[in-house]
């Protein structure tokens, strides 16, 4: 496995040791293992960001010039 080394703020490294020391990770290398995958597996699924309205058919919403649902 890849080593990665890292650098994170005095609070954070505070967090990781609470969650070793509550006995929630064997190691803060599994915590920040742990941490990191979790936090990569939620920004994916959140998705991309966009700020366009959606896009609708010039014939209504269903294709029908007459025919809206909401």
């Amino acid at each position: 496995m890849p080593k990665v080394d890292l650098t994170v703020p005095e609070h954070l490294e505070m967090q990781i040791a609470q969650l070793v020391e509550q006995g929630e990770f064997v190691d803060r290398n599994e915590a920040v293992e742990e941490l990191l995958s979790t936090g990569l597996k939620a920004y994916k699924t959140s998705g991309p960001m966009d700020d366009e309205e959606p896009e609708f058919e010039d014939e209504g919403m269903m294709g029908h010039e007459d025919e809206y649902v909401f």
